[in-house]
């Protein structure tokens, strides 16, 4: 199997399902601004959502596939086609029981998660509402989720990366054409989270039919891999989670803040996600059946020089995003999302928390790939033990921040905490002696800064020249953020090439 050409696909799907994320978002924001409304629909989504990450690109992933893998390497399809059944049969009971309870706790769920809302009755009560359409979601996903980390184990990637557009577009349809028949309007996008969600399990059945691992859900309680899921499972949700968790507490600080401040990082959070999604969880979605399968094999020597390829490949692409994200901040917001109750102070908002986001995006993506180097192994305490640190250091940052930068403060906590995460868990694996750098780091990362700083030079010139984004319509924007992106594109990757990188430098193959 091809790692390059397999990443290539699942990064090309991934970043469909981010542009059109971006279409469902301009909707909204032109739709709802940033108000009341849109503020009701993010708390109500987050929590959906973060067990969404959680599951679809985290615990359930890390936990499961090492464990898939092995069954599959050592004693076959067959064994492994009735673990997916015991493991797909508890998930459901499990899910269920979470699902009804979720629906009848919802205004406490609110309470807890965005207690700042409790002193507005309306904006309360609307994301009440909000929630019991959307926690059943929680369910869809997870059983779409475990379908995909199959398909993934078996190398069928490109089916997993497509799902997510599935919810995109569900959310686009119901913006477009059902929306006035709901009341309030932004009703229409709680059900169109569970349309999507639906859509999503039922994408994936016919292929698992195709490669013999479409199984009926059966509840066995005294099977041992189940067990040794669970085990696994539960310390994972919060060792590599906690990012998510951080922007749950960021949301219960930015509650008590000025009414927009929710939307204002949800949408530079989502601008943030298009690299992180595209590279981080595209190359975590890569590496962690290889990483599995090679260490159910004992090759210790490959295991590192697969880290080591997927840390490469994350500079080589996450840093400079992160510093296009920073330069590009005013032209990506206003291009957009300024547009129709979406103010300009909206879009300044939204910009001051994008630059403070852009400071942790290496970290982010870093820990995606840094994180499977201990699952793959199964080891859950050293990544739960740097999570602990990394939350708790998180949480000092935000109240040391919050005051002076209000909720581009709360940002860059996430951004800081990212940062702290990688760095502990790269420690950990060179203490441990699981990843060996390759030779030749110092030149490649020399290289990577002097074309990073020759694309932000160029990037920062070209807008020197252009007139103020908020002057033209919104094709034009666009056109002109476009030609932005192609020229930063041209003049990094062009650097590059000037500098000795070539595609076969980083073409790498693993088992199958």
């Amino acid at each position: 199997m091809n790692l390059l050409k397999s990443l290539a696909a699942v990064s090309s799907l991934t970043m469909l399902s981010r542009v059109l994320g971006f279409v469902r978002d301009t909707l909204i924001a032109r739709v709802f601004g940033a108000g009341v409304a849109s503020d009701a629909f993010v708390v109500a989504f987050k929590l959906p959502n973060l067990l969404r990450r959680i599951f679809a690109e985290g615990a359930f992933s890390q936990a499961f596939v090492p464990i898939l893998a092995e069954y599959k390497t050592q004693q076959g399809d067959e064994a492994a086609r009735t673990f997916v059944a015991y493991v797909s049969g508890l998930l459901t009971l499990v899910l269920a029981v979470v699902t009804l309870l979720g629906i009848v706790i919802a205004p406490w769920i609110v309470w807890a998660s965005a207690p700042g809302f409790a002193d507005e009755a309306e904006r309360f009560a609307l994301t009440t509402d909000l929630l019991r359409v959307t926690f059943p979601y929680i369910l869809l996903i997870s059983l779409s989720s475990l379908a995909g980390a199959v398909l993934n184990t078996w190398n069928r990637f490109s089916v997993p990366a497509f799902v997510p557009t599935l919810l995109n577009l569900s959310m686009i349809m119901f913006l477009l054409f059902l929306a006035p028949y709901f009341d309030p309007p932004i009703m229409a996008l709680g059900w169109a989270v569970l349309v999507g969600g639906l859509l999503q399990l039922l994408y994936q059945l016919p292929h698992l039919k195709k490669i013999g691992m479409l199984v009926l859900p059966r509840l066995n309680l005294k099977d041992t891999g189940v067990w040794r899921v669970l085990k696994q499972m539960g310390p994972a949700i919060f060792g590599v989670s906690v990012s998510q968790i951080s922007l749950i507490i960021n949301t219960i600080f930015a509650s008590f803040l000025v009414a927009g401040s929710v939307s204002w990082m949800y949408y530079a959070d989502r601008l943030m996600e298009l690299p992180s999604g595209v590279l981080g969880v595209a190359l975590g979605t890569i590496l962690l059946p290889a990483l599995s399968k090679t260490y159910a094999s004992a090759d210790r020597d490959e295991y590192s020089r697969l880290l080591d390829w997927g840390l490469r490949l994350c500079f080589l692409l996450a840093l400079p995003s992160a510093v296009a994200l920073a330069v590009l901040a005013e032209p990506l917001t206003v291009s957009l999302f300024q547009y129709g109750k979406f103010t300009a102070n909206d879009a300044l908002m939204t910009q001051q928390a994008l630059m403070a986001y852009s400071v942790g995006l290496l970290g982010i993506i870093l820990v995606k790939i840094l994180a499977p180097g201990f699952y793959a192994q199964q080891n859950i305490r050293t990544p739960v033990k740097i999570a602990i640190v990394t939350l708790v250091v998180t949480q000092l940052l935000n109240l040391l921040l919050v005051g002076p930068l209000a909720h581009a403060g709360l940002a860059l906590a996430i951004g800081l905490g990212a940062c702290l995460n990688a760095g502990l868990l790269y420690w950990q694996l060179r203490k441990r002696d699981v990843f060996q750098p390759q030779a030749g780091w110092a030149l490649f990362l020399g290289k990577l800064l002097f074309a990073v700083l020759v694309m932000a030079a160029v990037l920062l010139l070209a807008m020197h020249f252009m007139p103020v984004w908020s002057d033209d319509g919104m094709l034009l924007r666009l056109l002109r953020l476009a030609g932005l992106v192609a020229l930063g594109l041209a003049s990094y990757f062009g650097m590059l090439v000037l500098l000795g990188f070539r595609v076969r430098d980083f073409t790498r193959r693993a088992a199958s």
